[in-house]
């Protein structure tokens, strides 16, 4: 291929998403996940893999084997080196899916003894490890296929994790976007973060007049009638668009667009909701969508239970030694996990074990929570559960590691290989109550309910910025991260809203004071204060500021609500838009807030970020801490009742046979 036709070819590299792992045991594998794009017209699919063995293993024993979705196409012995060692594989185009598992399993063996080429029962021991850096990669080569005049086409790419690592998605507002035009694009922009794949990058709002907005080869309009540019408002007819909000798809001078309008916001965030629901825009086929009041557009709602299947087909784990087999468990957002919570796993596996070491162990987050012995009599159907310990934190998502020691017999080492399999009847039970931490740790689970946004009120800037607008698409970029469901409601205000308003909506406030007149009167009660002037933030009992220095920090401060104990009150601020904007790049992906566990964050120009924690009570309702008390007390109260009923019955008994001997006494010696 010469340099111009590789040159034409688009590439799309996407990184393991497991963090550098090193695995132990003469038997070693793990697995990685990538996605192709349908519209991607493949060319080429390469691994490249970056790995590090044992110094101890012995080349001629070790290996290595590569699988994709099942199927084994290529092993290799690592070369006699030591220290990080490289591996380019080509995968074959044939097996690429939709979704691809990657699985790189093997053995690495340590012994150099003649007998080992006949002998497989070899010791496992932490010398036999395997390292898999994080700069692992699969990297694709593709041509991109063009949308069709369809919204699903225009979907398919505008979601695709290159269009968006790229910066060829935008969704665009009005230079001066109304409330309602802001929420609404705000549907549109948690809708997206819900369903794309790429974890560090997200899709901007930006305004009609943005450059990098206008450059995106795929847009996303939001805009009323009215707001609509002239080039696009032509495209409706507006007595069409009574009582209805409208979906277009329209293709210029290379630019691929979808617009989104109506006559009133109330429709116009009704609209917004069917391009939320990923379900309602992949199906839709047509080049036009109708959306009226009564559209169902809501994304269906997860019926949770605490009961995960951990797989539905059977894993089967070959070969002796230690085997392993990981299962991802997410649990609702707004909730986290209770005591109570039980793992069953049900497995079948081979005869010629060594059933004297056979082991099975359950491990969460890599803490053994419990083992059990394999034997022949169950081998066929064999069923355990495993109670996690009490006051375990998991979290909203952990993972289920089965680790099984399948050693073999010398009688039985040159026989079949060992295998176990585990079953799709395998559950986790996972008891769990609603998060209830006024802490990033549990952001934004704390501005969630039912896996939606929970009755959120955005007081915003009267005037917003090019910086303002990046801060809102970092605020709720990440929000959309969790938000699983688009039924929760989202409304702005340029100004102060009513008093009844802030008491039962929880709130976030973004911009300078200067911009923002309920941050200016809330600024008594931050927990980093700005000065008279408000032109920076001054020293507090936390960190001592210099004046200058001062002026160019960030902060988000998550405080406890003054016009309602019970809510959350997000203030993103700084002296300058562009302050505030560095403040709310700790908030929008999983990765970043997953530093903070206090309740402020502090940003400056140089990107030193500092976490600090100022509310010694941490609840959201406190009143749920003393009920929970007041129960812990009443049933230490039954107890104790119970144990001195027990005492007053031995006592009455004691009594009763004292007396009754007593009596008997008594009559003996009248005889």
């Amino acid at each position: 291929m010469s340099g111009a036709q590789a040159a034409s070819w688009s590439t799309y590299t996407q990184p393991f998403q497991n963090s550098t792992t090193s695995l132990s045991g003469q038997a070693v594998q793990t697995s990685t996940y990538f996605v192709k794009m349908d519209y991607w017209r493949m060319h080429r699919a390469t691994l490249n893999l970056n790995f590090q063995i044992s110094q101890l293993s012995n080349r001629q024993l070790s290996d290595l084997t590569v699988s994709l979705n099942g199927v084994k196409f290529y092993s290799f012995r690592p070369k006699k080196q030591t220290g990080l060692q490289t591996k380019s594989i080509k995968i074959p185009l044939r097996l690429l899916q939709g979704e691809n598992e990657l699985q790189v399993s093997g053995q690495i063996l340590t012994t150099k003894s003649k007998k080992a080429t006949q002998d497989y029962r070899l010791a496992q021991t932490p010398a036999n490890w395997l390292t898999i850096d994080n700069r692992s990669s699969v990297n694709c080569q593709y041509r991109v296929k063009q949308p069709t005049k369809n919204i699903d086409s225009f979907y398919d790419h505008f979601s695709g994790p290159d269009t968006i690592v790229n910066r060829q998605a935008a969704i665009r507002v009005p230079n001066q976007a109304s409330n309602a035009e802001l929420a609404a694009s705000m549907y549109a922009l948690t809708g997206e973060a819900r369903v794309i794949t790429t974890n560090n990058q997200q899709i901007p709002v930006t305004t009609f007049a943005d450059k990098s907005g206008q450059a995106a080869d795929y847009q996303l309009i939001v805009a009323t009638y009215d707001h609509l540019p002239a080039q696009f408002k032509r495209l409706f007819n507006r007595a069409t668009l009574q009582n209805r909000g409208m979906l277009r798809r329209v293709d210029r001078q290379g630019k691929h667009y979808l617009i989104v309008t109506a006559l009133t916001g109330k429709l116009l965030a009704k609209a917004a909701r069917f391009v939320a629901n990923s379900e309602l825009m992949t199906e839709t086929s047509h080049p036009n969508a109708d959306v009226t009041a009564t559209t169902q557009t809501f994304t269906s709602s997860l019926n949770y239970s605490g009961r995960y299947q951990l797989t539905t087909t059977s894993d089967r784990l070959t070969g002796a030694g230690h085997q392993e087999q990981s299962y991802f468990v997410s649990l609702p957002v707004d909730r986290n996990n209770a005591d109570g919570s039980t793992i069953t796993v049900h497995l079948r596996y081979a005869r010629n074990l060594d059933f004297k070491a056979a082991l099975a162990t359950v491990y969460i987050n890599g803490v053994a929570v419990g083992s059990h012995h394999l034997t022949a009599k169950h081998a066929d159907n064999d069923q355990f559960t495993v109670t996690l310990p009490k006051g375990m934190a998991l979290g909203n998502s952990f993972t289920i590691r089965i680790g099984l020691d399948l050693p073999v017999t010398q009688s039985s080492a040159t026989n079949e290989s060992p295998w176990a399999s585990i079953e799709p009847t395998s559950v986790a039970k996972i008891k769990s109550a609603p998060g209830n931490d006024l802490l990033f740790s549990n952001y934004p689970n704390l501005f969630l309910r039912h896996s939606t946004y929970d009755q959120l009120a955005v007081v915003r800037p009267r005037t917003m910025t090019a910086a303002d607008y990046r801060t809102l698409t970092n605020i709720f970029n990440l929000i959309g991260n969790y938000a699983e469901s688009n039924r929760g409601n989202i409304t702005f205000y340029n100004q102060q809203p009513r008093q009844e308003i802030l008491k039962r909506n929880n709130v976030i406030a973004f911009g300078t004071p200067t911009q923002n007149s309920l941050i200016a009167k809330l600024n008594s009660k931050l927990y980093f204060k700005f000065n008279h002037a408000q032109t920076g933030f001054v020293s507090n009992e936390k960190l001592s500021i210099e004046q200058r220095y001062g002026q160019t920090l960030g902060t988000a401060q998550l405080l406890r609500s003054p016009f309602n104990t019970k809510r959350g009150l997000l203030v993103v601020t700084g002296a300058q838009p562009e302050q505030a904007y560095l403040a709310s790049t700790q908030l929008n992906t999983q990765k970043n807030i997953a530093q903070y566990t206090g309740d402020a964050i502090v940003v400056d120009q140089n990107n030193q970020h500092l976490g600090y924690r100022f509310k010694k009570n941490k609840l959201i309702d406190t009143s749920a801490d003393q009920r929970q008390q007041i129960s812990r007390h009443a049933q230490l109260l039954i107890y104790l009742g119970i144990a001195l009923g027990v005492v007053v019955i031995i006592l009455v008994a004691t009594l009763l046979l004292l007396r009754h001997y007593h009596l008997l006494e008594k009559g003996t010696r009248h005889d």
